[in-house]
């Protein structure tokens, strides 16, 4: 499946595999299961910090200049959430990641 993935189907799966851990994390955070809150925190940040390293900052300018800060930003958030097990924290985050994926989803390439 990856193997024939579009790179940008490719980064609608970070996207949405980014939301899965930080569903994981709320749930753990609300059930006292501090496993899943640092499992899905973690894992959602390593998906942050790749989709930073692989913006396009020539072909992407401001575009990904701000998407990059965004996913500082995103990080930062959940380094506080981890921290202070702040569930509105995390869900900021979703929300913000929610709203990243509606525009990418939108700018999908159309199938032939």
């Amino acid at each position: 499946m990856l193997a024939d993935a579009s790179p940008h189907r490719l980064i609608a799966m970070l996207y949405d595999g980014a939301l899965e851990r930080l569903a994981l994390a709320v749930s753990g955070m609300n059930h006292g299961n501090f496993a899943d809150k640092l499992r899905g925190i973690d894992s959602a940040q390593a998906i942050f910090d790749h989709l930073r390293s692989v913006l396009d900052y020539k072909a992407g300018g401001q575009i990904a200049l701000r998407l990059a800060s965004l996913y500082d930003y995103m990080m930062r958030r959940l380094v506080y959430a981890k921290i202070h097990n702040d569930v509105a924290a995390v869900q900021e985050v979703m929300e913000l990641l929610r709203t990243i994926k509606a525009g990418w989803d939108a700018i999908a390439p159309k199938a032939n």
